[in-house]
Formats: C-alpha cells, structure tokens, sequence
C-alpha cells in the first residue's frame, strides 16, 4: 500500500454538526491510502457526544460524549475507508434543524449502512463498561 500525504494550509472549513456539538475536519481522505483508512479529526463540544452502530465501520454500539467544560478533540483512524467528507456532510444536512427522530436517522443510515440506536450521549449517562 502506498500513501500520498497532502498538506493541509489550516484553512479548511469544517463539517459542522451543531445539533451534536460536533465540527469535523478530514484529515486524510480514503484515496491518500488507496481506500485502506481514513482520518479524522474532530472538535466535541462540551457535553456533547454521539451514539450509533455502523455495521460498515464493523465498530458495534459505540458512544461517548465530552464531560469537560471545554472543546475537546480527538483524531480518527478508521478501516476500511469511507467517504467521510460525504457521510458527515449528508448528516448535518439531515440533522440541520436538530436532531431528527430514530426513523429520518436510520433512513439515513441505510446508504452507508448503520443504525442508530439512541439519542446523543448526555454527561448524566454513567459508563456502561
């Protein structure tokens, strides 16, 4: 496998989720590694987090939330690659007015495919392992 790597000038806009506190930046598209991964990085707002299963991420029930007073980022390494960029992008769109019901996401979600299982994580929620 070879890997092309572009260099980001830092003027990027983001995916910006409001409706889950989430600005997106992709870091590495899926064709920098010929499809093998894809790299993220994102900015959580405070007490802010997402729930899902994305059976094409093959992660299962996966979620967190920030339980901190201020942004926190973390970076994304995920195989097989997809395209983040338009996954995101579709996603804000659909959560532009909020975040729809179980049904709208899970429409959503057929295309890629994943489901969603439950509303974004909250700070009141204790760990489940």
């Amino acid at each position: 496998m070879s890997l092309s790597f572009p260099h980001s000038k830092g003027t990027e806009l983001p995916v910006r989720i409001p409706a889950i506190g989430l600005d997106l930046f992709v870091r590495l598209p899926p064709a920098t590694s010929g499809g093998e991964f894809w790299l993220i990085e994102t900015i959580n707002a405070p007490g802010a987090g997402p729930r899902a299963t994305w059976s094409a991420f093959r992660a299962g029930e996966h979620g967190f939330v920030n339980v901190t007073d201020a942004p926190a980022r973390q970076l994304i390494l995920m195989t097989p690659a997809l395209d983040a960029a338009a996954f995101f992008t579709e996603l804000a769109a659909i959560m532009h007015d909020g975040i729809p019901d179980r049904e709208a996401l899970n429409a959503f979600g057929i295309k890629w495919p994943g489901e969603f299982l439950a509303p974004p994580v909250s700070r009141s929620e204790q760990p489940t392992g």
